[in-house]
């Protein structure tokens, strides 16, 4: 890893297997903070979704992860990590039941949501991408719809959001991994996903020789935020003075440049 301090935080990341916490019993991290097991930050996040969360090494690792690292370290905790389902985090339903501290899954803040969950003060600028087969000379979403092809998006995003607000009835995937599958064998032609996502797809030379990405990037206003059950101030607050804090000191640069590029200017 070339960030020293998002490198060593990853490092004590694991995944747990299903949707449930092991043992330890409720505790109290650093600062009285509750969490729902002694010693551990417990994520829900929904896998794969690189950049921001996926498994490399046998670790969970990606740029939530490695921001979510910076709130446990402060809290004198590790973080846990357990793979969910992401229609659950519209509702807050692992949050509400207390398997999870938190939710982080490049979930954008949308009016919608705030009514189950209370979110963190944003911490990325997010924007849609159009993808496409080269051989189905799609370079809008205008040559979809011109051209009759089909669109995928992932189930329960504000991609899949955005394409019906266009008029489309996009096919729904249940992961990014899958919607990359449904483009590479034909079940679209076409797909509305987040541009990093995309972006770390082009970087692989096989998907840069198969796929194109549209004209124009589609700025939706999208900000992304983490999520805890509504009422947990607490938390909330050391999640927030931890994204404050790294893009003060310079180390929300360093993690952003390590798991996305350059940082935009207009970033704050």
């Amino acid at each position: 890893m070339r960030v020293a301090a998002g490198a060593a935080a990853a490092a004590g990341v694991f995944l747990a297997a299903g949707c449930s916490s092991s043992g330890g019993g409720k505790g109290e991290a650093a600062g009285g903070v509750p969490v729902v097991e002694k010693g551990k930050l417990t994520t829900c996040t929904h896998l794969p979704y690189p950049p921001f969360q996926f498994e490399q090494n046998g670790k969970v690792v990606g740029f939530d992860v490695a921001l979510i690292d910076l709130v446990a370290k402060n809290l004198e905790v590790e973080q846990k990590i357990l793979d969910t389902p992401f229609e659950n985090f519209k509702t807050g339903a692992f949050l509400n039941s207390g398997e999870c501290d938190l939710a982080a899954a490049g979930m954008t803040i949308t009016d919608e949501r705030k009514k189950n969950v209370d979110f963190s003060v944003p911490y990325f600028d997010a924007t849609q991408a159009l993808l496409a087969t080269k051989k189905s000379g799609i370079t809008s979403l205008a040559d979809v719809k011109a051209k009759n092809k089909k669109l995928g998006a992932q189930a329960e995003t504000t991609g899949e959001s955005y394409a019906k607000a266009q008029g489309f009835n996009p096919v729904a995937f249940e992961s990014s991994d899958a919607v990359l599958n449904g483009l590479r064998t034909g079940q679209v032609d076409a797909v509305v996903i987040d541009y990093p996502v995309v972006q770390g797809w082009l970087k692989d030379p096989k998907n840069a020789g198969e796929f194109v990405l549209g004209k124009q990037s589609i700025e939706t206003g999208e900000q992304y935020g983490f999520s805890v059950k509504k009422g947990n101030a607490a938390l909330l607050a050391a999640i927030d003075k931890a994204i404050t804090d790294a893009k003060a000191d310079g180390t929300y640069k360093k993690i952003y440049e390590q798991w996305i590029g350059p940082l935009p200017q207009a970033t704050p």
